[in-house]
């Protein structure tokens, strides 16, 4: 067997060790934040903390959970994600279908697939999309957070191309006992399609919870501002105004801003385990057409 021979073995096992230290390279950093943020003020301002804490303390998580700011800007991306990735899911989902069925289905299938198309190439730009969402009355609103990227052709596309690799046989069979459309959408398709729907909740996800730009520019409520705003406000502009007095007194802002960044990425990192094994066989299906 090809799998057996010496070239091969030395390759894998070459393969194996660049895969682990790549592997370690990305999680240093979280693995850094972690000890940062269970280390006492000193230390952590001095830049003295490396793989272990020093002076071990849990106070920088008391006063997160304590924040208010930062559990309310937490409740609103999980609240974004949730209701952004279902919304996503169901648009995106049913249009693929549309678009996965032959000219003799649907006349207009090309018509409408270069449409979306066009529109992963040209925008409308920055200052439309604001004016629309203000036209909407959308402003400070969760749905302007949402509605803007429902639509995601990328994603439209793979789900395409996994709906095209269903036999037909399938759908005939369906429709000869009696199956309309969407009978034969949520009965056969949805079923058979969970790899790639998995995958394409993946990336929706992490979009939605990662997302900060459009809340700075579409919430002007601090209170309503999704995680990631609320985030890049204290780390990038250095605004600590949304913390307590005390918490900035007594800790290091080092350790704050530490252990926030690593309980905004706790989530994701909790998520991605459970959707992992459908990501490769998505990601292959979805984007090859035989």
């Amino acid at each position: 067997m090809y799998h057996k021979t010496l070239p091969y073995r030395i390759f894998s096992i070459c393969n194996n060790i660049f895969l682990t230290m790549l592997s370690v390279l990305c999680l240093l950093p979280l693995y850094h934040l972690l000890m940062v943020s269970m280390s006492s003020a000193a230390p952590a301002n001095a830049g003295l903390v490396t793989f272990w804490p020093i002076g071990f303390t849990l106070e920088a998580y008391a006063q997160t959970f304590t924040n208010s700011n930062f559990l309310a800007s937490l409740w609103v991306s999980v609240q974004r994600t949730i209701l952004g990735t279902g919304l996503a899911l169901v648009v995106n989902t049913i249009a693929a279908y549309a678009l996965s069925k032959e000219t003799r289905v649907f006349r207009a299938r090309n018509i409408y697939l270069w449409y979306f198309v066009f529109t992963m190439l040209f925008t409308g730009g920055l200052i439309p999309g604001y004016i629309l969402i203000l036209k909407l009355g959308l402003m400070n609103s969760l749905m302007a957070l949402i509605l803007p990227g429902l639509v995601a052709v990328f994603n439209i596309i793979l789900l395409l191309n996994f709906f095209r690799g269903v036999p037909k046989d399938l759908e005939e069979a369906a429709f000869i006992d009696g199956a309309g459309q969407f009978r034969t959408f949520f009965s056969i398709y949805l079923p058979l399609s969970m790899p790639v729907i998995a995958t394409v909740s993946l990336f929706i996800m992490v979009g939605h919870w990662n997302a900060y730009f459009d809340g700075i520019i579409y919430i002007k409520d601090s209170a309503k501002l999704p995680l990631a705003s609320f985030m890049q406000s204290i780390i990038v502009k250095a605004d600590m105004s949304s913390l307590d007095a005390a918490a900035v007194a007594s800790l290091s802002q080092r350790t704050i801003r530490a252990s926030q960044i690593f309980i905004s990425a706790l989530p994701i990192l909790l998520v991605y385990p459970f959707l992992q094994r459908f990501f490769v066989t998505g990601i292959v299906v979805g984007a090859v057409k035989e």
